[in-house]
């Protein structure tokens, strides 16, 4: 059965890309949205089974997003997907409702499996 996947990334292409990778692996792409207000707002709406989402974008950021849709969502996962990954990866702890960090240049379809495999 597929599963709803909500993207989060204000580049529209990038977004495009990844639903086409998602797709062709047989998920759902149920939502996009171009920044964290807005990743707050559907994912209300949608309630997915996983949320990608980027760091750097306006109005509010990732990180931010990630600490507010892990209280709305606790139990959804949320990946972090950015060009950052290596300095977030630095720190000994994940940031607050982040799952895992993938880096831009990684994969992302083999950490979206594995991760709803968990939930």
């Amino acid at each position: 059965m597929p599963r709803c996947i909500l993207i989060v990334d204000d580049n529209i292409q990038l977004r495009r890309v990844i639903r086409v990778q998602l797709e062709s692996a047989g998920f759902e792409v149920c939502g996009e949205a171009v920044d964290g207000l807005d990743a707050i707002d559907k994912a209300r709406a949608l309630n997915p089974d996983l949320i990608i989402l980027d760091l750097s974008m306006p109005r509010m950021n990732g990180l931010e997003a990630a600490r507010e849709l892990n209280r709305i969502l606790p139990l959804v996962p949320i990946l972090l997907y950015t060009m950052h990954a290596d300095v977030i990866r630095r720190s000994q702890t994940l940031p607050e409702g982040i799952t895992a960090v993938i880096a831009k240049t990684e994969s992302l379809v083999p950490h979206v499996q594995e991760t709803l495999s968990l939930v």
